[in-house]
């Protein structure tokens, strides 16, 4: 027979020897608020079978519990929700003109010939639909390495065409933060309220964060030196 104290350690009642551990008794299973997953690895607890200086400790394996839980998992999605949904909204304005007047595709080449970009009517689609979509597969946690590779490189021609550097941070801290936030979900993955949930990717966001983190540097500097 075994007790639980309230610290959570249990106990036997054999008089030959006391065993302490952390967690439920042997036999018992807590509940958890989610599903163990491949992302997550069993670690060994050492178990005491007698408190003799000459014994050495037993050490066993069994499941711990993952120290990730839903509250990252939702707060992923709040800000992948925000994030793509702003760019979803920037990105259909400026290919159809839904939202304001002075914009849709003439005023986004307009825009681009403004900076010095060479090729503005080529740009204008490739930056409205690198919006687009890249905003979209935020939002929807599908193919999650290139949409939030594709955003973090505009932010990154933005800030480096936009700032003012004369000035406090360049007076583009919006930018910043967005890019910020691209950077940010292009590592952590998108959680698991995702479409991606169960692709390779997914499990190895870092890797993929990485090799995309290099792809969007690169296109970014071919950007900003071939076609400006």
């Amino acid at each position: 027979m075994s007790t639980e104290d309230d610290r959570g350690y249990y106990t036997t009642s054999d008089s030959s020897s006391t065993t302490r551990g952390f967690g439920p008794p042997g036999g018992t299973s807590s509940s958890s608020m989610f599903e163990e997953d491949d992302a997550y690895t069993s670690g060994s607890t050492t178990n005491f079978s007698s408190f003799d200086d000459d014994v050495e400790p037993e050490t066993t394996t069994r499941d711990r519990k993952p120290e990730w839980h839903r509250g990252l998992d939702f707060g992923l999605l709040v800000l992948r929700l925000a994030i793509g949904a702003f760019f979803v909204v920037h990105g259909t304005d400026k290919l159809f003109g839904w939202f304001n007047d002075d914009s849709g595709m003439e005023a986004t080449r307009q825009m681009l010939t403004g900076f010095g970009f060479t090729e503005p009517g080529v740009l204008a689609i490739v930056l409205a639909l690198t919006e687009t979509v890249g905003g979209l597969l935020l939002v929807l946690g599908l193919f999650f390495p290139i949409g939030a590779a594709a955003l973090l490189g505009v932010m990154a021609n933005v800030i480096v065409i936009n700032g003012e550097w004369n000035t406090f941070l360049g007076g583009v801290e919006l930018e910043m933060t967005y890019a910020a936030a691209a950077f940010a979900l292009l590592f952590t993955g998108p959680g698991r309220f995702a479409l991606d949930r169960h692709t390779h990717w997914w499990r190895k966001a870092p890797v993929y964060g990485f090799v995309f983190l290099i792809l969007a540097a690169g296109l970014t500097v071919v950007t900003l030196v071939v076609f400006r």
